[in-house]
């Protein structure tokens, strides 16, 4: 039975969450290019405009300067004294970072709540709202876990959520998001707003799942499998922001599962996994949080012996560490669940944010670089991400074979009511025929690869276009990998800034409400999503375009 488990678990967990809920799992992949998918690229740009970016510099003696770029790393920190209080006032000088071991020079400094929203900032009500109005704003998603959290503790979780809101004034200080997940279905209850009233209408809206499974102490590899395929998906839907992401993950966590007698290799992918899910935060800026709702009373003979104080999320792989690698915290053991969330929410407004640039070629690759923030004053501590290792590029895409990620990415975006702004979109409908579309990717979201020998500089895209009924059912979907060339104008090398134009015609269906368009771009991985409704008159509608820098 435990072989059994573990091999479920390791195909589940380790295929990138490819074992999607069941609501999400009926999508196919993205599939080859079809006659019938009749999908047009409209060239970007027009003949002889300028390129963004200047051509290489070329040398006295014929040869070319080769310039390399290195990762710039973003901290999140907040600095706490012995009491626990948030500490603000501090200044670059307060601050010291180590890489390795090594010093490293503080490039970029900024205080804490520098790009909050205040009374002036426009109302906030939605994803678009947000990167259009605030595009640096430190925001707050609430996320209730559904799959691992018995059904009375979700109901004392929606309490204490309740509990704390009701405390806020009218307009929240932080745009918040509010996410609930079930082994059936991701559902956005609420996506970014200011208002309380929305928040609590929302949840008083929501119907709760009741976990049969937990109850039973079975689908461990699926409830396994859901938890990192949540945290990947809310990575990749919001990296397009540029603020700080605070993200309270109301829960359990993972399920209890000891690997003390499973084979070597089976704890060691999944510990890298763990790793690659981290890095994902961690680059989209999220710091986690975990609150448990199950209080002091925990009974190891309900949710498992792991269950103890000491390892309160789970099993071997703790649902703390994750918090803590983000530079977050875990709330456990108390009763007090409002204040738990509430403090986290505090640390979420009080976060410094300082960059520098590591010398990325002196070690190894391979090797995790720690990071180590000390302060000029012994008796306050910082608290941030623990470190990185340095990720490679986005697979190749397939599209005879499309990979299980790749799969699980698209589908995820696709399937999904949150919106993505990896890449900025604009989706503008045709008024003579409700059923084509056009899609404008925003320049700032592609990658150009130089020209060769034998290409021309290019863009690759994988676009997905569906269409639903009024209950949410997918009617059709149709897929395709678009390679976007480039005017023959622009430089075969150095950046480039070309916007990109995508009509799509899709097959009427009196049926369909609502069309979605999904994005990824092949070079960075990044996903942007557009929906607009169909059958009805509409002009144009928007998706959540990333404003100028």
């Amino acid at each position: 039975m435990c072989e059994r488990v573990l091999a479920l678990l390791l195909l589940t967990v380790c295929c990138a969450g490819a074992q999607t809920p069941p609501a999400d799992a009926g999508a196919p992949p993205p599939q080859t290019p079809a006659a019938n998918q009749s999908l047009q690229a409209v060239q970007p740009g027009a003949p002889g405009a300028p390129a963004n970016g200047q051509q290489p510099t070329r040398n006295p003696d014929g040869t070319y300067t080769i310039r390399r770029t290195s990762r710039l790393v973003i901290l999140d920190v907040v600095v706490t004294d012995k009491k626990g209080n948030v500490v603000t006032g501090l200044s670059r000088d307060d601050f010291h970072v180590t890489e390795l071991d090594q010093p490293e020079t503080i490039l970029n400094f900024e205080e804490a709540g520098a790009h909050a929203v205040n009374d002036e900032t426009p109302p906030i009500n939605s994803t678009a709202d947000l990167d259009r109005v605030a595009p640096r704003a430190p925001v707050n998603i609430l996320l209730l876990d559904e799959f691992n959290t018995r059904f009375e503790d979700e109901a004392f979780a929606r309490y204490s959520l309740k509990k704390m809101l009701e405390r806020q004034p009218e307009r929240l200080s932080t745009p918040t998001m509010l996410i609930a997940v079930d082994l059936t279905k991701f559902s956005v209850l609420q996506d970014y707003t200011e208002s309380k009233s929305a928040l609590l209408t929302a949840l008083d809206h929501h119907f709760t799942a009741y976990p049969w499974q937990v109850h039973n102490g079975g689908w461990i590899a699926e409830r396994y499998g859901i938890a990192f395929a949540t945290l990947t998906r809310v990575a990749e839907a919001v990296v397009g922001h540029q603020g700080h992401k605070n993200m309270i993950w109301i829960g359990r966590g993972f399920p209890p599962f000891n690997f003390a007698n499973a084979p070597v290799d089976a704890s060691t992918r999944v510990e890298s996994y763990v790793q690659q899910c981290v890095n994902e935060l961690r680059d989209a800026r999220v710091t986690l949080y975990t609150v448990d709702p199950a209080g002091v009373m925990v009974d190891p003979g309900i949710y498992g012996s792991a269950a103890a104080f000491n390892d309160p999320f789970g099993g071997d792989y703790q649902f703390n560490k994750l918090a803590k690698a983000t530079g977050g915290r875990a709330f456990y053991g108390r009763n007090d669940v409002d204040a738990e969330i509430a403090t986290g929410i505090r640390d979420g407004a009080s976060f410094y944010s300082l960059s520098y640039r590591p010398d990325s070629a002196s070690v190894d690759p391979k090797k995790f670089r720690r990071i180590k923030i000390t302060l000029t004053r012994p008796d306050l501590t910082a608290t941030t991400r623990e470190g990185y290792y340095v990720q490679r590029g986005p697979a190749r895409v397939d599209p005879q074979n499309p990979s299980r990620r790749l799969a699980f990415e698209l589908t995820a975006a696709n399937n999904s009511n949150m919106a993505y702004d990896g890449v900025p979109l604009t989706l503008t409908a045709d008024p003579s025929n409700p059923d084509t579309f056009t899609i404008h990717v925003d320049g700032r979201g592609l990658v150009w690869t130089p020209a060769t020998d034998t290409e021309s500089r290019h863009a690759d895209v994988v676009v997905v276009a569906s269409t639903f009924d009024k209950k949410n059912k997918e009617l059709k979907q149709i897929s395709k990998l678009i390679r976007a060339p480039a005017t023959g104008d622009v430089p075969p090398t150095g950046p480039l800034k070309r916007d990109l134009n995508l009509r799509f015609n899709l097959d009427h269906n009196p049926k369909a409400v609502r069309a979605r368009f999904v994005v990824r771009v092949s070079a960075t991985g990044r996903i942007g999503t557009a929906d607009a409704p169909m059958n009805q008159p509409v002009t144009s509608t928007q998706g959540a375009p990333t404003p100028a820098q």
